[in-house]
């Protein structure tokens, strides 16, 4: 994980702007504390705060063209990178031993037009300096943040987190996931498009076996991720995402990725890492789960005051006031800098699978597989800014980088091609039955067959008790009164919400800030369909997995 900022647009370098972009970059140090590199010239600013996870001796950054007219700043991991760099070879001279250099060989071969070709999580910046056009891309689905401004001298801003443009220019805004933007073309336009997001183009049965595809797929997705020059690990809450992600690590973690298992890992040992309250339901499953894989597991114990002590931080650096996005962090936040302080610099996660498969408990009243298919579609268009958001930048904050694998753009590709019919739990079928059954083989079935348990309830029941009454005590009745006055954009609809809200104007005061974070908390989702398919969910403003009974919420 890396830290990216920079200026485009420029017509006169001068030291003002590029102390400027420094400061930006220096906003998001905690994302890479490894290096810091930058490049002023022609009409652009690229800064780079490092995390050194591939080639850390040689792949510094911005990274430039061997006649150094492309220079390149990004944040994120190319998984086929070498399968690009092999392809390369004979055409393109190689400058170092970075994943993301292959960006420049596709970018100097085709144009903008190469995006398809990558797998890997990333935002990145690419400025062509003898066109002195710029090109700046996201991810498919937004696992690596990034944010696009603007100033009245027409310069045009960019920074991997919403700190670094606060300030700094006149008004910005979430970069879209899928999306590029070319200044020849002046516009924001998408690059990541499926048939799957068309539910007549998945609407059949495949005569290949479900569970298999999804079983090899997954394998396929978790081995490709695990190309790693530093010591790595995996976050082991003990439900079922999780616990399938590290199963399938540890498989492969004893030999080395990038000789294809040729040669032995250099950190052969897998550790896994669990947080909550002492005696949390998270923390027994996932013991139980690292004893039958065999990983080295560490447990870590928080207090209610040291998550209240943090909420400030982790709003800082989450960067949203949504409520379950702040609950479910602060745990999140407080393991990584354990995680850190043992030496490991990046972390497996299970993030992606209730969207696919899904997983959320209200995916029981889906009224058809249109409506289910149609469900989750539309929530993998929102993790960017709910559980990419808290997972990235929860971890970054400590500069430890997270892997996603259930959304890996090949993965995704098979698991959401599936006829929507054999992920649906009508009644009480369990959710996600067709994932739990490929790979029950490999966890104890007491884990592959436990129901979902929300995050933030999992690492203690206390936890979201304390949040609310806490923010019930420090907000008014009168203040709650006057929220729409106060916060006129997006107004706070409970006292939990005002709180947060209130904590994260401190940190960002302006409007561009405040209209970053979705207008809908993650429960709140009135024209979401889901809302349509039971009454419960009618007016329901608490994203508590435990506030209606029977179904769990968080339906952003």
């Amino acid at each position: 994980m890396c830290g990216i900022a920079g200026i485009f647009g420029i017509k006169i370098q001068s030291r003002e702007l590029r102390s400027k972009a420094l400061q930006m970059a220096r906003k998001i140090r905690h994302r890479g504390p490894d290096w810091s590199g930058i490049y002023c010239g022609g009409s652009a600013i690229l800064a780079h705060e490092r995390l050194s996870i591939v080639d850390p001796q040689s792949g510094g950054q911005p990274l430039y063209s061997p006649d150094r007219k492309l220079v390149l700043a990004v944040n994120g991991e190319i998984y086929n990178h070498r399968d690009i760099r092999a392809r390369y070879a004979d055409r393109y001279e190689f400058q170092t031993g970075s994943d993301c250099e292959v960006i420049l060989a596709l970018y100097r071969d085709k144009g903008i037009h190469f995006l398809e070709e990558l797998n890997g999580i990333f935002a990145f910046a690419l400025y062509d300096e003898e066109k002195d056009e710029y090109l700046i891309a996201r991810d498919p689905i937004g696992v690596i943040p990034l944010y696009i401004g603007k100033d009245s001298e027409g310069h045009i801003y960019f920074g991997s987190e919403l700190k670094a443009l606060e300030g700094f220019c006149d008004e910005y805004e979430p970069f879209l996931p899928g999306h590029y933007y070319h200044s020849k073309e002046g516009k924001m336009k998408r690059w990541y498009t499926r048939d799957w997001m068309d539910y007549e183009k998945v609407a059949k049965e495949n005569g290949t076996s479900p569970c298999r595809q999804i079983h090899d797929a997954l394998e396929e997705a978790v081995h490709r991720q695990l190309m790693s020059d530093v010591p790595y690990g995996v976050l082991l809450s003990g439900g079922l995402d999780s616990s399938v992600i590290s199963a399938i690590a540890k498989k492969y973690a004893a030999k080395r990725i990038e000789t294809d298992g040729a040669s032995d890992a250099w950190w052969p040992q897998l550790h896994s890492f669990a947080v909550g309250l002492k005696g949390a339901p998270d923390l027994v499953k996932a013991r139980e789960v690292a004893e039958y894989i065999g990983t080295v597991h560490h447990e870590i114990n928080y207090t209610l005051q040291e998550g209240l002590d943090a909420i400030r931080d982790v709003i800082y650096f989450i960067e949203t006031y949504d409520v379950t996005t702040v609950r479910a962090s602060t745990p999140m936040y407080l393991l990584a800098r354990v995680i850190k302080s043992m030496g490991i610099k990046m972390v497996l996660s299970g993030e992606g699978a209730d969207e696919i498969f899904g997983g959320y408990l209200y995916f029981h009243k889906a009224p058809d597989a249109r409506t289910f298919h149609e469900e989750t579609v539309r929530k993998l268009s929102k993790l960017h800014l709910y559980d990419c958001l808290r997972a990235n930048k929860s971890l970054a904050a400590w500069g430890v980088e997270g892997r996603v694998p259930f959304l890996d753009k090949e993965f995704l590709d098979v698991a959401m091609r599936l006829d929507p019919k054999v992920k649906m739990a009508p009644g009480k079928v369990i959710e996600k039955k067709v994932l739990r059954e490929a790979f029950a083989g490999m966890l104890p079935s007491g884990i592959a067959w436990r129901q979902k348990e929300q995050f933030s309830d999992g690492v203690g029941y206390s936890w979201i008790d304390t949040l609310k009454e806490i923010t019930a005590t420090a907000v008014s009745d009168d203040q709650m009164a006057h929220a729409a006055e106060r916060f006129p954009i997006h107004p706070p609809m409970n006292k939990e919400e005002y709180y947060y809200r209130s904590i994260f104007e401190e940190h960002f005061p302006s409007e561009s800030a405040a209209r970053s974070v979705p207008s809908i908390p993650s429960v709140a989702c009135s024209t979401a369909e889901a809302l349509t398919w039971d009454t419960a969910f009618k007016n329901l403003n608490d994203p508590s997995g435990r506030a209606v009974k029977g179904i769990h919420v968080e339906a952003y």
